[in-house]
């Protein structure tokens, strides 16, 4: 199992039992939802809230609570891309690569990210600070290149801006694991 596995963004993270510390929030979960037609989608929501992402644990929580096989459980995880089955970082970059921003270097911003974060798209780092992704357009043209970094947009990105930016992430990730913000 590699680090990133083992590891999840509740409040709990590292210890032991982490994942079962956790489940009882889901008990909250399942009390609002279990009753309710098409509750799935919901549940996966908050429970991908909870923990950053959706362990195995919570999957069999879920098909005991809700009477759904875990087989289609997985199969709406996996076919929903806003679902994780494995742990993302603090911050998710998504590089926009809409045609407007492919256009005017995002392709060079990806690569500039792949090289500082060391990761690939879809693979996050392994202190859990970073995730990368992409998506196909963003509805900011007129800005473009374009990444998101949760819900902050950065526009007219240069490969030259990356470091800057990680840099101001990490500090904000360093600031929140010493206690300030």
């Amino acid at each position: 199992m590699s680090n990133n596995e083992s590891k999840c963004s509740c409040s709990c993270s590292g210890t032991e039992n982490c994942v079962e510390i956790e489940l009882n929030k889901l008990d909250a979960v399942f009390d609002k939802w279990e009753s309710q037609p098409g509750a799935l989608i919901p549940v996966l929501q908050e429970t991908q809230g909870i923990y950053g992402y959706i362990p195995a644990a919570a999957i069999t929580a879920i098909s005991e609570r809700l009477r759904i096989p875990t087989s289609k459980i997985f199969g709406v995880i996996t076919f929903y891309s806003f679902f994780s089955l494995k742990p993302r970082g603090k911050y998710l970059i998504r590089v926009c690569l809409g045609t407007a921003c492919y256009v005017r270097g995002a392709e060079e911003v990806l690569t500039a990210l792949k090289s500082q974060l060391g990761i690939d798209v879809g693979e996050t780092t392994d202190d859990l600070v970073f995730t990368l992704d992409v998506g196909r357009c963003f509805g900011a043209c007129g800005l473009a290149p374009v990444i998101m970094i949760n819900e902050d947009v950065h526009q007219w990105v240069k490969s030259s801006d990356v470091e800057k930016i990680l840099k101001s992430y990490r500090n904000l990730a360093q600031g929140a694991k010493n206690g300030s913000k």
